[in-house]
């Protein structure tokens, strides 16, 4: 057994030595690879990227709040914390067990394209492709809309008192955390580029905040308090919303004041694919949740399990899966309201027993190019479950690296780049259009068991990280349920994304013949470092578990 990540060593003929493979633990600790050990709580739990976020949840909590309460109030922090990922800026996505109405309920919270962003304009302009970048990247931010709706219909407090801790930290300020500043100081150059990116996110407007380098943002406190004295109107319909569509307007931006006013919620009904004993769910379009129903189902028919985790045959048949989902991604998903096939259609077993013939066991394929709805994007995913047993897996994002790189002069944070996931192609139901939701990487996760007695909610998960995200789910997914891991072995075992045509990073924990040989097969190997970051939370059958991954700063914890 390979103590480094859990998986079992393949002898000469490919074979795997099974005796002990998920039984012996690595000698350093009870834990894992990482040193962490999986947190379980009798009441409540609460696990982000960022400690100031998990104490945030833990506190709203402990003073009267449910899980979704928490959620908010954390994501809220994670808007100052790691405003190169996330914020108001952004759109958000949830999926979460109500326990009063014992169903899942799923929330789209992602803002269209402005009524000026169209293709002909964006060609007008000189572009190729859909702008990645600056005002014209800006589509219009939903976050604020679906953290308020979603403590207005689930939680228990009122969206001001959820918002008081951001507020209070924004204006006392926080020391920087590692990573992040790490991730921060990549990105200078960028910000340097906007006047009010500079004097936010900028030292003396030249340089990033170092690790434990005192931050504070005291203009989005005040953005902040706006929203908690006058509800998210004074952003979609008040002061704050008219400054930001007028200085985007003389940027170049595409947004108008009517823009922000038709700003709505989706609720919606996630969509499932069982695997063994559980149930895989994910958001329907414009998110990429799919491809992960997709390569399960791909999937169902192998004997995964027997070739043993993270072996050269159940890498190759992951990686083949994935680009056979991800290359109906490209062709087929956008907004729901503009594609030809449905989610439903995607997943039939006579659609998918077709697909399935494309997938070689033993050659990597070299697949079409994804269109240019395939773009990166830098995320945050918190998961919370509270002792009433609700449970919510929530993600929010700003897209890229800080976004659009604009921040209005004023406000505190970044605007999203989310049109950048839009593409010129004509005729595409991803084609840019006034109105139109961008093809999105978000995707909040959730897995039920099924018993003979009922279909019981089990876990709220994610994995940060663009194209990451559903080839990351069913990874850590399989971790769980094939591999017998606890939720904190899951998060660390080493991953593998695949990009394009064949090219495959894989951790460095995957040993180097498992990679010599899977370049036999045919594919590109390379090496990657910190592929995605995952959070979860497990029901057990008394209290809680949950767990932070270790390539991010944060931590899960319970009381």
């Amino acid at each position: 057994m390979d103590e480094r990540n859990g998986s079992c060593i393949s002898d000469e003929g490919g074979r795997e030595d099974r005796v002990g493979c998920r039984t012996q633990q690595p000698t350093l600790s009870p834990a894992t690879n990482s040193g962490r050990s999986t947190v379980y709580a009798p009441n409540s739990i609460v696990a982000t990227s960022q400690p100031l976020a998990t104490s945030t949840g833990l506190e709203i909590l402990r003073t009267g709040g449910n899980a979704i309460d928490a959620a908010v109030a954390a994501a809220a922090v994670l808007n100052l914390t790691e405003p190169h990922m996330t914020g108001m800026g952004g759109d958000m996505f949830a999926i979460l067990w109500s326990e009063q109405e014992q169903r899942l309920v799923g929330m789209n919270s992602a803002g269209p394209a402005g009524t000026l962003m169209t293709r002909e304009e964006i060609i007008r302009r000189g572009h190729d492709d859909a702008p990645g970048n600056g005002p014209e990247s800006v589509t219009v931010p939903g976050a604020l809309a679906g953290w308020a709706a979603l403590v207005d219909r689930y939680g228990k407090l009122t969206l001001a008192e959820v918002l008081q801790p951001a507020i209070r930290l924004a204006e006392e300020g926080f020391p920087v955390s590692p990573i992040i500043a790490s991730n921060w100081s990549d990105q200078v150059g960028k910000l340097s580029k906007d006047a009010g990116a500079t004097r936010t996110f900028l030292i003396d407007g030249g340089r990033s905040p170092e690790a434990g380098e005192w931050f504070q943002n005291p203009e989005l406190a005040s953005s902040f308090r706006q929203v908690a004295e006058h509800g998210p109107s004074v952003f979609y319909d008040g002061a704050l919303g008219r400054h930001l569509v007028d200085v985007l307007r003389d940027l170049g931006g595409f947004l108008t004041y009517d823009d922000l006013k038709k700003v709505r919620v989706e609720w919606v009904d996630p969509v499932g694919v069982e695997h063994g004993d559980y149930k895989l769910y994910e958001l329907p379009p414009p998110g990429q949740g799919v491809a992960a129903l997709q390569m399960l189902r791909l999937l169902e028919d192998i004997d995964l399990k027997s070739m043993g985790h993270n072996s050269v045959e159940y890498l190759h048949h992951l990686i083949e899966a994935k680009k056979i989902a991800y290359a109906d991604l490209a062709g087929h998903i956008g907004d729901p309201d503009y594609m030809r096939i449905s989610v439903d259609d995607l997943l039939t077993d006579e659609y998918i027993d077709a697909r399935r013939s494309l997938l070689d066991p033993t050659v990597a394929a070299e697949r079409v190019e994804p269109g240019e709805a395939f773009t990166e994007s830098e995320t945050i995913y918190l998961a919370v479950a509270d002792a009433d047993g609700n449970m919510v897996s929530f993600i929010n994002s700003v897209y890229g690296y800080f976004g659009s790189g604009v921040s209005v002069p004023g406000t505190g944070f970044i605007l999203q780049n989310r049109g950048a996931g839009f593409t010129l192609e004509e005729e595409h139901p991803n084609t840019v259009a006034p109105g139109k939701r961008p093809f999105h990487t978000l995707v909040p996760a959730f897995a039920t068991k099924i018993t003979p007695e009922a279909e019981e909610p089990w876990m709220a998960f994610g994995v940060m990280g663009g194209e990451m995200q559903p080839q990351g789910h069913v990874q850590v997914f399989l971790n769980m349920i094939l591999f017998g891991m606890d939720p904190q072995e899951a998060n660390d075992a080493a991953r593998f994304q695949h990009y394009r045509g064949r090219r495959v990073s894989f951790e460095s924990p995957i040993r180097e013949e498992v990679r010599k040989r899977l370049g036999a097969l045919g594919h590109e190997v390379e090496s990657g470092s910190a592929l995605g970051g995952s959070q979860m939370v497990v029901k057990l059958g008394r209290g809680w578990a949950a767990s932070s991954d270790v390539r991010k700063d944060g931590h899960a914890a319970g009381f």
